[in-house]
């Protein structure tokens, strides 16, 4: 089992420079705690996510950071030009030292999408077509394309990864159809959603890697070398009253980001697509899995029976959100690292 970070970065009640700086601070914390990766988000246009160009963020984190791999979780690739994205992610791989991870996406908003101007209706062909032409740019001399949204011919690639054929790919996806499409094409895969729901989208992905044969690009330290994880919010007090009394107003600060754009539209247009699974409340988040709190004993005996349940290898924990202050999520990093992770390591 090992560990990773996710964040949003989302707003709260403190000036947004004070919220980088502090992010920033903990993303080096995260590093010296020995944590596997930190992946970022990327959203646009809502109080969920500050760093729409998560590219620029992690600029920062690649020379504050020492052993921390980092990436998106995802890129948005219908909002980008693949050629563009290719040299951005050969900038971060060198700036890094080869520590960078990739993740990809279509975007879970229409709405977000609708704001650049990509109909949502046509989101998910653009994805394949820029997913394609993404793969070609990073792994030719000359990028030469025929699509029908990305047109490139004999274009110099000057840029390279430093990874070789490049940085691995990942998948985040809360319903089978992104597990299936994921493993079929050999990616790293975390599962969203409650543990029902992510059990079942874990084993549609396992299903399709097995019928593949492998990960594209496997991990040595991961058994069967695929990433195979869960997102989880998590918070470590002393004990479980405590970590109730600081995780819980924080949380459903939180949720009212993660709702923020839907609810701000009052739209029912895209209520399938937006259909993520989360419970409504902090309780209900709790009842479904997707929080984990309490005092060390609990968070390792829930985290154990996580792991029972779906058989994942990667827990990506989100430790930093909503309205929680730098020292209550620095707290509960300390205790995460000291005396839940050395628990559940061999897990």
């Amino acid at each position: 089992m090992k560990f990773g970070v996710f964040d949003h970065i989302e707003m709260s009640d403190r000036p947004l420079a004070t919220i980088y700086d502090e992010r920033l601070k903990f993303a080096q914390a995260v590093d010296e705690a020995g944590f596997y990766c930190l992946h970022l988000a990327e959203h646009h246009c809502t109080p969920l996510n500050t760093v729409p160009v998560p590219g620029v963020y992690m600029g920062a984190l690649a020379r504050l950071t020492k052993r921390l791999r980092f990436g998106p979780l995802c890129y948005l690739l219908p909002l980008y030009s693949p050629l563009r994205l290719c040299e951005e992610i050969s900038m971060l791989d060198h700036m890094s030292n080869g520590r960078l991870e990739v993740g990809i996406g279509r975007g879970v908003s229409p709405f977000e999408l609708n704001f650049h101007k990509v109909d949502h209706a046509d989101s998910r062909n653009i994805f394949f077509d820029a997913y394609d032409c993404l793969v070609k740019g990073l792994t030719s001399d000359m990028l030469t394309h025929e699509g029908k949204y990305y047109n490139y011919k004999d274009v110099p690639m000057a840029l390279r990864p430093l990874q070789a054929p490049h940085p691995a790919f990942w998948y985040g996806s809360s319903n089978e159809i992104g597990a299936t499409w994921s493993g079929e094409q050999g990616m790293h895969f975390v599962a969203n959603g409650g543990t029902q729901q992510a059990k079942t989208n874990i084993g549609a992905y396992k299903a399709a890697l097995e019928k593949r044969g492998s990960a594209a690009q496997p991990k040595a330290g991961f058994k069967g070398g695929a990433v195979i994880g869960a997102l989880r919010h998590i918070f470590v007090a002393d004990t479980d009253a405590e970590a109730d009394r600081i995780m819980k107003p924080a949380f459903e600060h939180h949720l009212k980001s993660l709702n923020w754009i839907r609810d701000n539209h009052g739209s029912t247009e895209f209520t399938n697509r937006l259909n993520v699974h989360r419970g409504v409340s902090y309780e209900a988040c709790v009842d479904n899995g997707m929080v984990i709190s309490g005092s060390p004993e609990t968070v390792v005996r829930k985290i154990t029976d996580l792991v029972g349940e779906t058989g994942i290898n990667y827990l990506l924990s989100y430790l930093f959100y909503g309205t929680l202050t730098s020292a209550d999520a620095h707290r509960s990093l300390g205790l995460f690292a000291t005396e839940v992770m050395p628990k559940v390591a061999h897990l």
